[in-house]
């Protein structure tokens, strides 16, 4: 097998890998509550709504993230648009043709979930109760007319006990509960690695995963302190001296970080190796080598 036939099949399997995440919207309960737990926390941080009132009405509302209006709104919790000024969907619900906020992503449609319950003034009394006291949220919310099912309280109930998502209630072990879910998946070049979420950078990464700040940034050769990209490949371990393949040929867009990412091998590998062609400037077409 030749070395461009070897580069293909590489990159066939990390993008069939990367297609195969992104076309899944077929989420089971416990991947939702895997993959928005950590939204559901840091909005009750922030707004004093039980993590476990939030992931309940997000799995109830959204089917599991799997609704219409999950899927094509990003909105989890069925929010309607009373007043709401950016875009919208239509879809049926109590009546036909029902006009739904529409949102960028899962985070905006948790905040404004958030937002929503400490706008209106009907929702004021759920804030008297503890946090951790899910059953009269969840009893109170029916009444202030956040659903018309008769059984949402019960409903809600359910979902948190068959779940047991009182536990992010507890502030005590919130930040290892979170450390436990986040997904670990494994590049090509057999390195671990995450994918950065809303808001991360490799301090919150780090700390997440318990691992030290400066051993994050060495296996990713780069001592960004900025927000990561949402999606962005994050090295738990260090990375190979060798890639998988041996050549690489160069395009201007890129950047030998880049490509020291893509293929999983450090960075000062690769540099060594492609010496002589460094010192005279990487033009388009040019074969760096890997291995």
């Amino acid at each position: 097998m030749n070395c461009k036939m070897k580069i293909n099949l590489v990159l066939s399997f990390i993008m069939l890998i990367s297609f195969s995440e992104i076309s899944s919207q077929n989420l089971t309960r416990k991947q939702y509550i895997t993959k928005y737990s950590s939204l559901a926390v840091k909005q009750m941080r922030q707004y004093k709504i039980p993590a476990s009132i939030t992931l309940a009405q997000g799995i109830l509302e959204s089917n599991n993230g799997n609704s219409k209006l999950a899927v094509k709104a990003n909105n989890h919790f069925g929010i309607k648009c009373h007043g709401w000024e950016g875009k919208k969907i239509f879809e049926d619900d109590d009546k036909k043709n029902e006009c739904f906020r529409k949102y960028k992503s899962p985070l905006e449609s948790f905040k404004d979930h958030s937002l929503f319950l400490n706008k209106y003034s009907r929702y004021a009394f759920l804030f008297d109760y503890k946090i951790t006291d899910y059953k009269s949220w969840a009893r109170g919310l029916k009444k202030a007319g956040y659903a018309t099912n008769k059984k949402y309280p019960e409903l809600l109930i359910k979902i948190i006990e068959d779940n047991k998502l009182n536990i992010y209630d507890d502030k005590d072990v919130e930040i290892e509960l979170i450390s436990r879910i986040r997904n670990i998946y494994m590049h090509p070049n057999r390195i671990k690695y995450v994918k950065s979420e809303n808001q991360d950078t490799y301090m919150t990464i780090a700390k997440n995963l318990k691992i030290k700040l400066w051993q994050l940034q060495k296996y990713n050769d780069s001592k960004e302190t900025n927000i990561l990209a949402e999606g962005t490949i994050v090295f738990i371990q260090p990375k190979r001296k060798k890639g998988k393949v041996k050549i690489h040929t160069y395009n201007k867009n890129e950047s030998l970080i880049s490509i020291s990412q893509f293929y999983g091998v450090k960075l000062k590998s690769l540099k060594k190796r492609n010496d002589l062609i460094l010192k005279k400037g990487l033009n388009n077409g040019d074969k760096l080598r890997l291995r």
